[in-house]
């Protein structure tokens, strides 16, 4: 492959059920590279844009991982999951019963502007050097200790409501665990709810419609 060609910036539109990583290894082994990274991850049952670096670009990365970043999401209410998402265990609510499109819209829309999240139990945050998800699978309580970060959500808005679903859109600062929004406006609603899609639209002024999937590449 021309050298000039070992220098990019790619948008990828990452399907669902790989890592970033395995984008990254994909990608290494079309432009036979090892040098190859990506600005800011995508848990594996999520979609959408991810920024890769190719080549000399790579030291490039640390400039978009700082961007706000536009998400669609769909919240699953009346149930909660250790991970604040599908891949976690589930545990319904009991007697939990539907809420209506308006209080679902109040309970968002009192996110707007910001709020101190903390970090799901399930994550790769560090506390003393140790990622509290390694921690979590051992079983010790990390309760006391999950990082509690300040969060700006520019703007969240509800795109459909059927219960137990809701699907909003929101723009968020870089660091936003948009699963722990969802646990959190199931906390709000005082019936639970986790995370069941996610789609990553935006990074600062690169949007998904200029992204190509893999097999483009």
């Amino acid at each position: 492959m021309p050298e000039e060609q070992l220098s990019e910036i790619l948008l990828i539109d990452k399907p669902a059920g790989i890592t970033s990583h395995d984008v990254v290894d994909a990608i290494r082994r079309i432009y036979k590279t090892r040098c190859v990274g990506h600005a800011g991850t995508l848990d594996p049952f999520a979609t959408g844009l991810l920024i890769v670096g190719v080549g000399k670009m790579t030291k490039k990365l640390q400039e978009y991982v700082g961007l706000d970043k536009t998400y669609i999401a769909t919240a699953r209410l009346g149930a909660t999951s250790d991970t604040y998402d599908l891949t976690g265990q589930l545990q319904d609510s009991g007697d939990a019963g539907p809420r209506t499109q308006d209080e679902v819209l109040e309970a968002l829309m009192s996110f707007k502007g910001g709020y101190a999240q903390k970090a799901p139990a399930f994550s790769a945050k560090k506390v003393k050097g140790q990622k509290l998800y390694e921690m979590a699978r051992r079983g010790e309580d990390v309760e006391a200790i999950r990082p509690v970060k300040q969060v700006d959500i520019s703007e969240i808005k509800l795109l459909d409501y059927q219960w137990p679903d809701a699907t909003f859109e929101v723009t968020c600062s870089s660091g936003t665990y948009i699963r722990s929004l969802a646990h959190d406006l199931g906390e709000k609603l005082g019936c639970g709810a986790y995370l069941t899609a996610l789609r990553r639209t935006r990074i600062g002024e690169h949007r998904i419609e200029d992204a190509r999937k893999l097999d483009e590449i």
